[in-house]
């Protein structure tokens, strides 16, 4: 059990788990069109065991057990994203009726269970005939995103508690257009300057459009790393302080300072940047409700001069790793928390995403003990000033987990892909006795 109790989070504090739709939804039928994941996961090589999200969780059709679990959890709230493709096939144009129905009985099926909508409008799945089109390498995206949040707005936004229009738009940028690792899987040095401006441009523009729209409560979901020097050394520092730059401050300084890093532009971006990109940093830095927080893990970092763009390399470190090889650091969520708090911006702050993949089954107790550390975090930072709002596990259910296919396992509940069984873990049971105040005589 945890070594926390609810009431120290304070009286308004939001507990969720969160989810993706092309990670758990399955059900491409009912006018879907097709993605870039699949597309991408289809090509041999790109997934552990060319593993796809075709069926994945059956969430499509599950999704009223899915929901039960979170009512029967004690979960105030659901963060879930919309699949694009499902909605507008084409990526623009012509809706598809059913996606919408889809979410409509999803929603409302939240609120009948009193869980709160946390809605994500991009998370990952874009439309294949957007890509045909340059997808995030071109301009244009930001008009496509902004139409297609306008239209969620128009059928969904009056039952929604919140809105992000992307997830993690340093995935969506540098991992899929630099390091190649998700879709679309490019490895090139202009397509990624030009997605890294593209997402955050798209991502204003849709603000601007929502809030044209009446719409509330509105924010991004941006994720986080902590960077460290592999030493003390100077030229290691560097290192650590540049991939920050890359990882962390292209963002945050270009939402809420309206401007890109220095450094990162010098050492990489500057010379691929779109033209004129400097005209549309208003755009990008249009103020926010709140600023959602993924967080899991610090990066080492020393210095490569073998490498003529972004001059080094991460190493391996010395503490203990979940099973997707990452340091379990959660020092460094305090440490993110803060920092945005004290130099970039007061909005409310919710931890969006947090969580570690473990081993096949349903006992987890360093799961258990990862998301106590975390919790703890959250609450240092707390004391220390940073306004959180809100806490989401990553995630409600073991799920298709990107380039890792079905080997990685984040849930609460274990999912058997065989049989769609769902059965809760401990870690589950933990945030039930934690949130519903159940057994709390044995809660430390």
């Amino acid at each position: 059990m945890f070594t926390h109790k609810r009431a120290d989070f304070g009286d308004d504090f939001i507990f969720g788990t969160a989810t993706a739709s092309y990670q758990i939804e399955g059900g491409q039928t009912d006018g879907r069109g097709p993605s870039i994941w699949d597309s991408f996961s289809a090509t041999p090589g790109n997934t552990h065991n060319g593993d796809t999200g075709r069926v994945a969780c059956d969430h499509y059709n599950r999704w009223p057990e899915d929901l039960d679990l979170l009512a029967d959890g004690g979960f105030d709230a659901y963060r879930f994203s919309f699949s694009w493709p499902r909605l507008i096939p084409e990526g623009t144009g012509a809706r598809n009726e059913k996606g919408f129905d889809f979410y409509d009985r999803l929603i409302d099926g939240m609120l009948e269970r009193n869980i709160k909508p946390y809605a994500t409008l991009y998370h990952w799945d874009l439309p294949s005939a957007l890509q045909d089109k340059g997808g995030w390498m071109n301009r244009d995206i930001a008009g496509w995103l902004a139409d297609y949040a306008v239209e969620v707005n128009k059928r969904f936004g009056d039952r929604l508690a919140a809105t992000a229009t992307i997830n993690e738009p340093w995935c969506v940028a540098f991992l899929s257009h630099m390091l190649g690792v998700h879709a679309p899987g490019y490895r090139d040095l202009r397509a990624a300057a030009r997605a890294s401006h593209h997402v955050l441009f798209a991502h204003g523009t849709a603000i601007n459009a929502l809030r044209a729209e009446g719409a509330k409560n509105l924010g991004i979901v941006l994720n986080f790393e902590s960077a460290q020097g592999a030493t003390g050394k100077s030229e290691d520092l560097a290192a650590a302080h540049l991939w920050d730059g890359i990882f962390n401050r292209w963002y945050l300084d270009g939402v809420f300072k309206g401007q890109y890093p220095a450094d990162v532009l010098e050492k990489g971006f500057g010379p691929y940047m779109p033209e004129g990109f400097e005209d549309d940093m208003a755009t990008v830095s249009t103020p926010l409700d709140w600023l959602g927080v993924n967080y899991y893990t610090r990066g080492l970092y020393e210095a490569d001069a073998t490498r003529t763009i972004f001059p080094l390399k991460k190493v391996d470190g010395p503490l203990e790793k979940t099973e997707m090889g990452w340091e379990i650091f959660p020092e460094g969520l305090e440490e993110i928390l803060t920092r945005i708090s004290a130099d970039y911006t007061g909005i409310p702050l919710i931890v969006t995403e947090n969580g570690m993949a473990e081993i096949e089954g349903t006992d987890d107790p360093r799961r258990i003990a990862y998301y106590d550390a975390h919790l703890g975090a959250v609450l240092a930072a707390q004391k220390r000033g940073a306004d959180v709002r809100g806490y989401f596990g990553w995630s409600l259910l073991d799920n298709f987990e990107w380039a890792e296919g079905y080997a990685k396992r984040f849930g609460l509940v274990h999912v058997d892909y065989e049989t769609q069984k769902r059965t809760p873990k401990k870690s589950y049971e933990a945030f039930k006795t934690l949130l519903t105040g159940a057994n709390q005589s044995q809660v430390a």
